[in-house]
């Protein structure tokens, strides 16, 4: 018996370093993974209530307050609507340095409603909003974490400031940007993103690409399109035009680029002529010095499409973003407490799931991951974009994926949405929650991970001059997706959960 209590005191007090050897853990570690367990089932619930909340980017309102309300209860001090955008908070508990960031998004994508754990397409209403990429599990796991952290700080008296950020809109690329500008990561010594995924898994280096959203409007003048078509100049035919010589431009291009757009407003009838019409773009590339040679082209071709029509034009840049980056430093911190946490265990059900759904969207049927992803720089520069990104060129960034969806499925489609109300999601939002609260905590209580962290990211983007690429008087846009959800809202609400989160 004194053998078996020894063995499992060795147990409790060592684990296996991504080194290979054995170091004692801090008891202030072992504290902060203790609190996310006793909490697993207020992360499920919170999850889930953002879940069936379903908001589309700048109308996260029900979101931003649940959230607020339990950080609040906690304890923390609360500033809303930042940089004027209402659903955007920053939490903050404690004083001092070190100050350490946890942020991330939590919007929905249109049209992608799916009623979870469900295999075939089945909306719980049609045609709305639904979570198609997990979002509403990374709010709970960043909430998760900050509780079990701010836990961890009075338990044990550790000195330091947390801030915890909501970030709305990342499906449109707005908020980080303006907060960035805004000042309010300027004390800030590392910041952490939770971010859902298949894997759990972190990397460093060169993540994502640079981004800048604009509207391009065009106004003309009405006229009747049958009787005196003459007396028109049509703003739609500027757009298509527009549209064209982009185009064209594309074959001109380096391979790296991307760009796309949609028509957000091109006239009323057809008898009438368009005197107001608006193409909204995104354009992408690997830097942001070449996102914005591309930009200024995409400008003098809507002057050449105005030109041609007799039209005038205006730009609203939307939002834009840098490319997004991570410190090897705080990477290696995320990958050692990813390991000592560990993936969760699948049961038959689950794992079933994962592969009906495979099967269903012709995905090879692998099932769930069943192991931690190593630790390795990024070998190739997605072309995706998260407006983190500005964010991760002022300041150490360290980002955590953890497995709550299901490999192969394709974000932004209904059956992204399967897993993220699910066990699946559950279990892999507590993994999430424990390595980042760990990550945390290791920075809080080891100074010298931090100057490591600020020396590396120093030599990362060393010769970068980080400039926001947002004009000074830019403002975000308050409306976007307001009348969408104005007109969904009402009939969502059904699926609301009664229950409120209750962490301890």
């Amino acid at each position: 018996m004194t053998q078996i209590r020894f063995l499992c005191l060795l147990a409790i007090f060592f684990h296996p370093s991504s080194m290979g050897f054995s170091q004692a853990v801090p008891q202030e570690k072992d504290f902060v993974l203790e609190v996310v367990e006793r909490n697993r089932e207020a992360i499920a619930l919170l999850g889930d209530s953002i879940f069936y909340f379903a908001e589309l980017g700048m109308q996260e309102i029900e979101s931003s307050k649940l959230m607020t309300e339990i950080l609040e209860e906690e304890g923390f001090t609360i500033e809303r609507a930042l940089s004027g955008m209402p659903p955007a908070f920053m939490a903050v508990y404690g004083s001092g340095k070190p100050v350490i960031a946890i942020h991330t998004e939590f919007d929905s994508t249109p049209g992608n409603s799916q009623t979870p754990e469900v295999t075939e397409h089945r909306p719980l209403v049609e045609g709305a909003p639904g979570h198609a990429e997990g979002h509403n599990v990374n709010a709970a796991v960043m909430i998760g974490a900050a509780f079990a952290v701010k836990k961890t700080m009075e338990e044990f008296n550790l000195g330091g400031t947390l801030k915890i950020v909501g970030a709305p809109a990342e499906e449109q690329l707005i908020s980080r940007p303006y907060l960035v500008r805004d000042g309010y990561f300027d004390d800030v010594d590392i910041v952490f993103h939770p971010h859902i995924g298949s894997r759990f898994s972190t990397q460093y280096g060169l993540r994502q690409y640079a981004l800048i959203s604009a509207e391009f409007n065009f106004k003309g003048e009405s006229a009747h399109s049958a009787t005196a078509p003459w007396m028109g100049r049509d703003a739609l035919d500027a757009v298509e035009l527009m549209d064209i010589g982009f185009d064209k431009f594309r074959e001109h291009l380096e391979p790296t680029h991307r760009s796309h757009r949609v028509i957000t407003s091109g006239g009323v009838q057809p008898n009438v002529i368009p005197d107001e019409a608006t193409i909204w773009w995104f354009f992408r590339e690997s830097t942001a010095e070449k996102v914005s040679v591309i930009f200024e082209r995409a400008k003098v071709i809507a002057q050449g499409a105005a030109l041609m029509t007799g039209t005038s034009y205006s730009v609203n840049i939307v939002s834009a973003v840098w490319p997004t980056r991570a410190n090897q430093t705080a990477a290696e911190v995320i990958h050692r407490n990813i390991e000592w946490v560990g993936m969760p265990e699948w049961n038959s059900q689950e794992q079933a799931l994962a592969k009906e759904l495979q099967t269903n969207r012709d995905v090879e049927p692998i099932g769930l991951v069943n192991q931690v992803s190593s630790l390795h720089g990024a070998t190739a520069q997605s072309t995706s974009a998260n407006d983190s990104g500005d964010l991760t060129w002022l300041v150490p960034t360290g980002r955590i994926t953890f497995p709550s969806n299901i490999p192969g499925i394709a974000a932004h489609h209904w059956a992204a949405g399967v897993a993220p109300a699910t066990s699946i999601a559950h279990k892999g939002a507590v993994a999430g929650a424990k390595a980042l609260a760990a990550s945390v905590v290791d920075f809080l209580i080891d100074p010298q991970l931090l100057a490591k962290a600020k020396e590396t990211f120093r030599e990362e983007i060393a010769g970068v001059e980080f400039k926001s690429l947002l004009p000074p008087e830019q403002r975000p846009p308050l409306d976007i997706n307001k009348e969408l959800m104005e007109r969904f809202r009402p009939l969502m609400r059904k699926d609301y959960l009664k229950e409120k989160p209750h962490f301890q």
